[in-house]
């Protein structure tokens, strides 16, 4: 608390998902309380959040890890609430049968510019064409034929061939085949200037809130499945079950060796600017 007794406000910004739904379920529903400290819960989609932390419009933020290598000077990257795909991550679909050697010749879709899924893309297959569109209306846009393949986050990951679309590369898996390493698609991070005892009591908090709706999971998963855009119930579980996990409650040695190689392949690559400032907070 401030020296006159009153409560810190901070501005917690997260995803629409049903994962980070599940994550932030206690704190947003008061379950878990940090001391001294008060959320004002804010929800947008992933790539209108990357742009509100280049902006630096809120105090603790969602992002993307590629977003992150243009704010580090400014947020330090929280200890829990990462969303990583250890094997999978998002699906690179087309309408027809279409391997990664066949992407040079077309143009595909991606879900932001600034989103993990467009940067370990353009890892996969240098010098892609991309166009870029809402995440929800790319496997649409596939299907129809206005684009050859889309990148598909999020729910689509597991519903996509309902739609009858064919899976081109998992990225996840291409980038576990590549480096040995999970794929590291989101981070929580804080507003360096609020100090290190700040971002602390963030991050205890929010990993809390990840333990609460673990011991209390069928209520959290109900709560969940209002954001899981009309999946059932066993697939709200799936997918949360895919990204809400250890490396959620701490990066661990592997979850932050994967950070560093994402940010220095992509830097290389010259997609991204090289991070000299990478700090985890709790």
């Amino acid at each position: 608390m401030d020296t006159d007794g009153t409560e810190i406000g901070l501005t917690l910004a997260h995803s629409s998902d049903s994962d980070d739904a599940f994550m932030f379920w206690a704190l947003r529903e008061g379950r878990v309380r940090v001391d001294g400290l008060r959320f004002e819960h804010v929800l947008s989609d992933i790539q209108s959040l990357n742009q509100a932390a280049l902006e630096g419009r809120y105090d603790i933020s969602a992002i993307s890890l590629h977003a992150f290598a243009y704010i580090a000077r400014n947020y330090a990257l929280l200890n829990a609430g990462a969303s990583v795909g250890d094997g999978y991550g998002p699906i690179i679909v087309s309408a027809r049968p279409l391997d990664l050697n066949d992407l040079p010749r077309h143009s595909v879709a991606i879900p932001g510019s600034l989103t993990t899924a467009a940067l370990v893309l353009r890892l996969a297959v240098p010098g892609i064409r991309t166009e870029e569109m809402a995440f929800d209306q790319i496997a649409q846009s596939v299907k129809q034929g206005e684009v050859s393949a889309g990148v598909i986050i999020h729910e689509g990951q597991i519903t996509f061939e309902s739609d009858g679309l064919h899976c081109v590369t998992d990225l996840g898996s291409w980038w576990r085949d590549e480096t040995g390493l999970p794929l590291p698609l989101g981070a929580n991070v804080v507003r360096r200037s609020l100090g290190r005892e700040v971002g602390e009591k963030v991050c205890d908090g929010i990993r809390r809130s990840i333990l609460y709706a673990e011991e209390n999971r069928v209520e959290a998963i109900n709560y969940a499945k209002v954001y899981s855009r009309k999946l059932v119930h066993d697939k709200v579980d799936r997918f949360v079950s895919m990204y809400v996990n250890d490396y959620s409650l701490d990066w661990g040695p592997r979850g932050r060796k994967a950070v560093e190689e994402l940010l220095r392949r992509g830097a290389e690559a010259g997609i991204v600017p090289e991070v000299d400032m990478l700090e985890f907070v709790g």
